[in-house]
């Protein structure tokens, strides 16, 4: 096996480029964004279940199989998540980050998040619970909003039914279960006071529309596979995206990079969450 992917790597660039062309085509996943050894690694992966020997061999199987375009992208997109994902930044979030929105928004109202690579909504059903939790019989005064969007068809689709695997609740303990899901045959469904404040949609991060208007930006663990010029422009994105004085969460091994890193303060390093400043 590793062999095999040792030659893969060593294979012609003009295959490469030729494959890369291919899957832009017809799937809509634009490779030269990401980092190529990310990207080479990934594309192995099928490699070795299809048989192919080079890239060619391969772009001709994705050329005369649906069923392997499919797969290639459930490749390229696969997330490992589940429902409070590193619940230490919950934590914080929770303690440090919502007391000082709720002081900030005085008589306004209006919450919006937005979670950016939702994936199959593990993470925007997580804000979800941990805002209702937090502001408690209050909750009802508040129009709550999350956005949560990622650009794969199949886990929007997942995430609209917000219905989830025993395995992806391991970290929210049988007290939360109880109380914000039903067991819907051997899985778990939201319930609809938690499913309804989370808004699905599809949205391409790198050439979809530009949002705005949000008081926390979650996007962890989605910027470490795009090159750092990618990743100073949705820096700045998201930095456009927030109200003053908004909170940015990003992942626990990503950086931020390029003029964000003099726009967004540190307010908790540990747990990658940021506040932004009033451009100068």
């Amino acid at each position: 096996m590793m062999n095999l992917l040792s030659d893969i790597i060593r294979e012609d660039e003009k295959e490469f480029s030729d494959l890369k062309y291919i899957i832009k085509r017809k799937i809509g996943f634009n490779c030269e964004d990401y980092k190529q050894p990310h990207l080479k690694r990934r594309l192995a992966v099928r490699l070795r279940a299809t048989e192919s020997k080079s890239y060619r061999d391969y772009a001709q199987v994705l050329s005369k199989n649906e069923d392997e375009i499919n797969k290639l992208k459930e490749t390229l997109t696969v997330n490992v998540t589940e429902l409070f994902r590193n619940p230490e930044t919950f934590d914080s979030v929770r303690n440090n980050v919502l007391p000082e929105l709720i002081k900030q928004k005085g008589i306004n109202k209006v919450i919006k998040v937005w979670s950016a690579g939702c994936s199959n909504g593990e993470e925007p059903y997580s804000i979800a619970i941990m805002l209702n939790e937090f502001l408690g019989s209050s909750a009802k005064r508040y129009n709550i909003s999350i956005q949560a969007t990622d650009i794969d068809d199949d886990s929007i689709a997942k995430a609209e039914m917000a219905i989830f695997q025993p395995k992806q609740l391991e970290k929210i303990g049988q007290e939360r279960i109880n109380r914000f899901f039903v067991k819907k045959d051997n899985n778990y469904q939201v319930i609809d006071e938690v499913k309804r404040l989370v808004k699905v949609k599809r949205h391409d991060l790198i050439s979809g529309p530009k949002f705005s208007g949000f008081d926390i930006i979650f996007c962890r663990n989605v910027t470490i596979y795009f090159e750092q010029k990618l990743q100073e422009i949705l820096y700045m994105n998201f930095y456009n995206a927030l109200n003053d004085g908004g909170y940015f969460v990003m992942g626990k091994t990503e950086t931020l990079v390029g003029p964000s890193t003099q726009l967004f303060k540190r307010f908790d390093l540990k747990e990658r969450i940021f506040q932004k400043r009033e451009k100068i």
